[in-house]
């Protein structure tokens, strides 16, 4: 089955996705199929929104993190700015427990929404997989092709023919491929069809006028797979660029106006949805150059100008098809993001701060009560000024005990300069001194 394979993700970890999600594609393919519409760019378009709506809860938590983070971002600088410039240990460490408290109080974790972005980021990756090779995960559209590959497998001078398209450029390893060369039919028969998905109308022209005798399955398959492809008018598995350069040559403002439309929609798109995500801190207040935040800010703010961008640039190239993913999941992700943030809004922000304020109280109680913290805390190593000045002892009590720990060192048959003997002396330390 290593043929069948190659036109799947084969990730150990997006690979099992990818296949959880092409079956979900392909269902929705099948339903679309059933009711008269088989349609790729309808199909993307639902299964965007299935797989959004999905993500929604932990998108959910992902925002109200940011929320709150933006609501604590004055009281989290005011620790940072108190402590600015003190690298010793006692301030470091004060700075890390307020830091810690801070967090408590507003009910998140310092590592953000780390949790959510990692559970969805080999889902977005896969799902992207999924969408950019459909014929691997879509019965329907995967049989289209059929029988046409297997004719080009048994055609001479196929292999010599198809690697002088533009659309094969990314295969080009696959025919030096001892499995292509030694003539493994799966193999074979999935790099055709893995190029002809990304072929476009004009290398379609191309295989027709080389491939005169297989005239009828080309012009099947090609039928085949333009139905499946047409969506809004524009043939989804040609490039906006393409579109545009064909527009010039026959004229055509329809079509013109299509390919200048998925990318500008693309780029617009998500400089919406950027705008409609929480900011962490106030745009209006002036940065510190010097401030490692100040930094990282400025760093978001240059990345949400630039991704639009990138978004546009790439839309050119590739596939509308990826296009229409793009701007769906922008659309879907933007009024996501304005019911989550009406939602956030009505919260009472307030009694969820007290609310997680008390929750952290009971745990730092029951933390205190058990019997693991309390072991550990007779091995904590504290600084004996430290202890005096907590304790009201004074400084002669204090060296009484360091002297009587010693004395009980220097009877024990241990080795003086082993790490166990400079562990009991400290535990004999602590018990000693706990018993008064």
């Amino acid at each position: 089955m290593i043929g069948v394979l190659l036109t799947k993700d084969t990730g150990k970890i997006v690979g099992p996705v990818a296949w959880l999600l092409g079956h979900v594609m392909n269902g929705i393919f099948n339903v679309l199929n059933t009711i008269g519409i088989p349609n790729i760019g309808l199909a993307i378009i639902i299964f965007t929104i299935v797989i959004y709506l999905c993500l929604l809860p932990l998108t959910y938590k992902q925002q109200k993190f940011s929320k709150l983070q933006a609501k604590m971002s004055p009281e989290l600088k005011a620790i940072q700015d108190k402590y600015k410039g003190k690298k010793d240990n006692d301030s470091m460490l004060a700075m890390q427990a307020e830091t810690k408290e801070l967090y408590a109080k507003y009910g998140v974790s310092q590592t953000g929404s780390c949790l959510q972005l990692i559970i969805q980021m080999p889902i977005l990756f896969a799902l992207y997989r999924v969408i950019s090779n459909i014929p691997a995960y879509v019965t329907i559209v995967r049989n289209a092709f059929y029988p046409l590959v297997e004719e080009l497998r048994t055609a001479d001078g196929a292999a010599d023919f198809f690697q002088t398209l533009k659309s094969a450029s990314q295969f080009t390893s696959r025919f030096s491929n001892e499995q292509f060369t030694s003539g493994n039919v799966e193999f074979v028969e999935n790099t055709y069809i893995d190029i002809l998905n990304k072929t476009s109308t004009a290398d379609w022209a191309s295989i027709s006028e080389h491939f005169t005798n297989l005239s009828s399955s080309i012009d099947k398959t090609h039928s085949a797979l333009n139905t499946f492809n047409s969506f809004l008018g524009l043939n989804i598995a040609d490039s906006p660029m393409y579109m545009i350069q064909t527009a010039f040559a026959n004229k055509n403002f329809l079509l013109f106006f299509g390919g200048v439309m998925v990318p500008v929609l693309a780029a617009f798109t998500q400089w919406v949805n950027t705008k409609l995500m929480p900011q962490n801190t106030d745009p209006n207040a002036k940065l510190d150059p010097n401030d490692p935040a100040a930094q990282m800010q400025q760093s978001m703010k240059t990345m949400n100008i630039m991704m639009p961008l990138m978004s546009a640039f790439f839309c050119l190239s590739l596939p509308a098809g990826m296009g229409v993913y793009w701007i769906a999941g922008a659309v879907i992700r933007s009024i996501q993001q304005i019911v989550i943030n009406r939602h956030i809004d009505k919260t009472d922000i307030d009694a969820e701060i007290a609310k997680n304020t008390e929750k952290y109280k009971k745990k730092m109680e029951k933390m205190k009560s058990s019997p693991n913290m309390n072991m550990y805390a007779n091995m904590s190593t504290r600084n004996l000024s430290s202890v005096a000045r907590k304790e009201t002892v004074t400084t002669e009590d204090v060296e009484k005990k360091v002297a009587r720990s010693r004395e009980i060192y220097e009877k024990n048959n241990i080795r003086k300069d082993s790490l166990l003997a400079k562990a009991n002396m400290v535990k004999d330390y602590n018990e000693n001194y706990t018993k008064e």
